[in-house]
């Protein structure tokens, strides 16, 4: 049984009171959490891979995404004497909570750059409060950012936060260093408005809620001093926009692609400081839709512990699908969408209606992010089928997070919660291989790709002496993938649809309805249809009931797969793979199977209308 009784639970988000509220009601439940100077906070028991008091920097720090706008808006925050006074001791050398020295590479790093927000936003709240000694001690803490390395990536932009802070307050900052750093950040443009998290890296949420929003940042409160780049940062997050708006449902849902997903509501950040920085690319009002949608979305999900605090996971508490980096307080870094409350009560956004998202294509190839992106509005679903990548990282569950064929809104993905075998490892729309010995492993990442508006190829290599050739013809509610596998060794294979959640009926599961024969299986309950035809090769359909908290959407699910023995040599695998949410109305979306010819070693994919070839492959 899930607990919404919180206060939170019944906040109907739709007014800027109700967004204050909202803010209260996230930050209420920690008061008790505070240390005995009020520079830390103890939100849980779980460890990131920083130390424990540098976790709890962190959750101190993360608050103040939201309190700094909310303070900046002309409002009041409840605990704010305390939560300076925290910030009085955490700067204090001479404090037993000093937050102390850093190192390179050191987590603090990326909580310093709230520190210059709050600077740049509210110095009559910050600074003038402080004496001289105080505003020292914060300046000399703050000022390690400007000497210790930082990683190559959004990191580089929590200095240019800090130092623009020093410079609304009149202290001297590092002009070179928001210079270097801002040359370098430039590097990572692709194109469309696009950047990368690093030269080469993955395109996810950071290009969003990071390295867009804080160039938002820069463009609204540096326009006078630095012209040139607020002009091109916001040219460049206009151009964004009108790719990122496709990854937002009409019910407030947003596509789960990436890492750092605990951060939820942060996934409508960037909306925030678009309309912060007043770049006006589409109304007030159908930006707002989009920030109040997400957030009441993520209200409707059972994120919080009973104790009021945020929990690390997505839909639900699951530290299967964390980050390494992720603590107990990392989930408020979600308060960044709070933004929106350091606009002044007479700002035209807060006078506007909520308006529909625009009409938006069917289907949006988006190359920088390597994704084509389907949307079906009659079900709110959207997908994004996916190439993959040419690099990887080692962060946690990368494959599953950056590398699976198709993610989805509603069915979201799922990561492996061991290694052995289907069930344990949820490979829920990728394809799962084993050297027949049930452990097995996906697609890592790929050495050729190709990006069309039906048809995505992929090249990738599990082993060295297996090439996979790999090619998706994309649509919603069925796709359909082929596989061409060249191996040296014999293999298990195994290619997952995706996956459906499961519901209770008192204390057993609701009955799934199942339709299962010699080419396809499927499974339908209350909550959609996930299923699978196989249509040439020789594989079997089958459903595999993974382990429970692999999904990211529902803590248990049902998965139709297609299971297969390849032999040394050459083989393909061509399979139709289904996935409709439940409208509330009777589909037949089920029967209208795609269809594909395959004959003197060829394979031919047909349109809707059966008239038109929209693939072809020589066998």
């Amino acid at each position: 049984m899930k607990n919404f009784d919180l206060p939170i639970y019944q906040n109907p988000l739709k007014t800027r009171e109700d967004i204050n509220v909202a803010l209260e009601q996230i930050c209420q439940p920690l008061e008790s959490k505070f240390s005995d100077g009020y520079a830390s906070l103890h939100v849980g028991n779980t460890s990131a891979g920083c130390p424990d008091p540098v976790a709890e920097l962190e959750g101190f720090s993360r608050l103040l995404w939201g309190i700094v706008p909310l303070l900046a808006g002309g409002r009041e925050y409840s605990q704010w004497e305390t939560t300076l006074q925290g910030v009085k001791n955490g700067t204090n050398p001479d404090h037993e909570e000093y937050w102390g020295d850093i190192n390179d590479f050191d987590q603090r790093i990326v909580e310093m750059a709230v520190y210059g927000f709050a600077l740049a936003l509210v110095p009559d709240k910050i600074w003038e409060p402080l004496n001289e000694k105080e505003k020292s001690n914060l300046i000399s803490w703050l000022s390690q950012i400007n000497t210790y390395k930082a990683h190559d990536c959004n990191w580089l932009l929590f200095a240019v936060v800090v130092n623009m802070g020093f410079k609304n307050v009149g202290v001297s900052y590092d002009k070179e260093k928001i210079e270097n750093n801002l040359d370098r950040i430039n590097d990572y443009y692709i194109s469309d408005g696009w950047y990368s998290d690093g030269v080469d890296a993955h395109c996810d949420y950071y290009s969003s809620f990071a390295i867009h929003y804080y160039c938002l940042l820069y463009a609204k409160l540096m326009e006078s001093d630095d012209p040139e780049r607020s002009k091109l940062y916001k040219e460049r997050a206009s151009l964004f926009a009108q790719d990122f708006i496709y990854w937002f449902s009409n019910d407030g849902s947003a596509l789960p692609y990436g890492r750092s997903l605990t951060y939820r509501f942060a996934q409508s950040s960037f909306w925030s400081a678009m309309i912060y920085a007043e770049v006006g690319t589409f109304s007030y009002g159908q930006m707002k839709a989009i920030v109040l949608n997400n957030l009441r979305w993520w209200l409707k999900q059972p994120i919080f512990h009973a104790d009021g605090t945020l929990s690390v996971g997505y839909t639900y508490p699951n530290l299967v699908m964390g980050e390494n980096y992720n603590s107990s307080g990392s989930p408020y870094w979600g308060l960044k969408t709070f933004l929106i409350l350091a606009l002044k009560d007479d700002h035209p956004f807060w006078q506007s209606e909520e308006a529909p998202l625009p009409s938006l294509k069917k289907v949006a190839v988006q190359r920088p992010p390597h994704l084509v992106i389907c949307r079906q509005e009659e079900t709110n679903h959207v997908l994004a089928f996916n190439s993959g990548h040419p690099s990887t990282n080692d962060h946690t569950h990368t494959s599953a997070k950056y590398e699976k064929f198709v993610y989805s809104n509603y069915f979201g993905f799922s990561v492996p919660r061991a290694e052995w075998g289907l069930g344990q490892g949820a490979f829920d729309s990728t394809l799962a291989l084993s050297e027949e010995d049930n452990i097995y492993r996906m697609k890592r990442k790929v050495e050729e790709y190709d990006i069309g508006e039906n048809v995505i190829y992929t090249k990738w290599k599990p082993w060295n002496d297996v090439v996979i050739k790999t090619w998706l013809i994309v649509g919603a509610p069925w796709h359909i993938r082929i596989h061409q596998i060249d191996t040296k060794r014999k293999l298990d294979v195994a290619d997952g649809g995706f996956a459906l959640g499961k519901t209770d009926n008192g204390f057993q599961e609701e009955k799934l309805e199942v339709i299962d024969d010699e080419h396809t299986i499927s499974a339908k309950n209350s909550l959609g249809i996930t299923g699978v035809k196989s249509i040439y090769g020789n594989g079997k359909p089958t459903l595999i009931h993974p382990n429970s908290n692999t999904n990211l959407i529902n803590s248990r699910t049902v998965i139709p797969m297609v299971e297969a023995k390849v032999d040394i040599g050459t083989s393909y695998l061509v399979s139709a793979f289904f996935g409709e949410p439940s409208s509330g109305e009777s589909s037949d979306s089920w029967n209208h199977q795609p269809y594909v010819e395959i004959n003197n070693k060829e394979i031919k994919v047909y349109s809707e209308d059966k008239k038109t070839v929209i693939f072809e492959q020589k066998m």
